[in-house]
C-alpha cells in the first residue's frame, strides 16, 4: 500500500511543476525559481502566480473530490462501473449552473455561477436524503439518481434549446464542456474548503461501506446502517462533486478511473480506497488538463472535460469488456 501512495504522491507534486513550467511559455529552471520568488521578469511572475497556480492547484482539488466521491459511490453501491454522476448531482448542479447563463445572473458577480450550481446540487441532495431515509434499499438510491440525471440532462437540453441568442448558447456549450483556465485564486479559495470537508465526510464511511460488502444484512447486524451510510455519501458527493462541477463545469470518468487504477494494489476494500482515490483522481485530472493545454491550438482550445471523455471513454469500454468476462 505505502509504495503505490508514495509513487502517486510523487508523480502528482512531479506533475504538478511540470503544469508549472510547461506551456506556450516555458520556464527554465532559474525562471521558474524566480519567478516563483516574485523575482526578474514581471510578466513571468504574473503568469506563474495569477494563471498558472490557480490553474493547476484547482484542478488537483477537482480531481480529488471526483476521486473520493468514486471510490465511496463504488463501494455503497457495490457496482465499479459506477461513477459520481450516477446518482445525479452532477447533472443538477450543471443545470443550476446552466440556468444562471440562461438567465444572465452571472452578470451580478463572479459568485452566482458556482452558487447556481450549488444549489442545483443541493435540491439533488435533499430528494437523495428523502430517498435515502430510514431504512431505504441501495437500488431506491440508485433508480432515484438516475431519474435526477435525465431529468437534469433533458431540461439543460431544452435551455439551450430555448437559448436566445448564439452567444448565450455558446457560452452555455463551453462551460458545460468543462475546464479549470481562466479561474483565479477566488475560485480556489471557494472550492477547496468544501471539497476538503466533502472528502473528509466521505472518508468516515470507510468502515461501514467495508462491512456493506458482506451484504446489507450482514452490515446491520454489525451495527451499520446503510440508510446513514447513504446520507453521508450523498453529503460528501454534493460537496465533492457538486463544488467541482460548480467552478469546472462537467468533467466525467476521472470518479471512474481512480479506484481502478489503485485496486490491483490496494485491494477490493472500499474503505481503504477512499482517500488514495483522491491522490490519484488529482494527479488524473491535473494530467489531463495538462495534456488539454499543450495539445490546445491558437485560439482553439481543447476543454478539459472533452479530453477526459476522450480518454475515460475507452477505459469504461475496458471495464465493461472486464465484467463480462468475469
Amino acid at each position: 500500500m505505502k509504495p503505490a501512495l508514495g509513487i502517486a504522491l510523487s508523480s502528482l507534486l512531479v506533475l504538478a511543476l511540470l503544469s508549472l513550467a510547461l506551456g506556450d511559455l516555458v520556464y527554465s529552471p532559474a525562471q521558474f525559481i524566480d519567478a516563483a520568488l516574485h523575482k526578474g521578469d514581471t510578466a513571468r511572475a504574473l503568469i506563474f502566480w495569477q494563471i498558472r497556480l490557480p490553474r493547476t492547484l484547482l484542478a488537483m482539488v477537482v480531481g480529488a473530490g471526483l476521486g473520493a466521491s468514486g471510490a465511496a459511490l463504488q463501494g455503497y453501491l457495490r457496482n465499479p462501473l459506477a461513477d459520481p454522476g450516477i446518482v445525479g448531482i452532477s447533472a443538477t448542479a450543471g443545470l443550476g449552473a446552466v440556468a444562471a447563463l440562461y438567465f444572465g445572473l452571472t452578470a451580478f458577480a463572479f459568485w452566482v455561477l458556482p452558487a447556481a450550481a450549488m444549489g442545483g446540487a443541493g435540491l439533488a441532495a435533499l430528494i437523495l436524503f428523502f430517498l435515502a431515509r430510514r431504512e431505504a434499499s441501495i437500488t431506491s438510491v440508485i433508480l432515484g439518481g438516475v431519474a435526477l440525471s435525465s431529468l437534469s440532462v433533458a431540461l439543460t437540453a431544452l435551455m439551450m434549446n430555448l437559448s436566445p441568442n448564439p452567444w448565450a448558447l455558446s457560452e452555455i456549450a463551453y462551460w458545460l464542456m468543462g475546464s479549470v483556465a481562466d479561474r483565479s485564486f477566488a475560485e480556489l479559495s471557494f472550492a477547496a474548503p468544501l471539497i476538503g470537508v466533502g472528502i473528509l465526510v466521505l472518508a468516515q464511511t470507510g468502515k461501514a461501506l467495508n462491512a456493506l460488502t458482506l451484504g446489507e444484512e450482514t452490515a446491520r447486524s454489525l451495527g451499520v446502517s446503510p440508510a446513514r451510510t447513504g446520507r453521508l455519501i450523498v453529503l460528501g458527493t454534493l460537496l465533492s462533486v457538486g463544488t467541482g462541477v460548480a467552478v469546472a463545469g462537467s468533467i466525467g470518468f476521472v470518479g471512474l478511473a481512480a479506484p481502478h487504477l489503485l485496486r490491483p494494489f490496494l485491494g477490493e476494500k472500499p474503505g481503504a480506497l477512499i482517500l488514495p482515490s483522491a491522490i490519484v483522481g488529482a494527479l488524473l485530472l491535473l494530467g489531463a488538463d495538462m495534456l488539454a493545454r499543450l495539445l490546445s491550438g491558437p485560439g482553439t482550445p481543447l476543454y478539459l472535460g472533452v479530453t477526459t471523455a476522450l480518454l475515460g471513454a475507452p477505459f469504461f469500454l475496458f471495464l465493461v469488456t472486464q465484467q463480462r468476462r468475469g
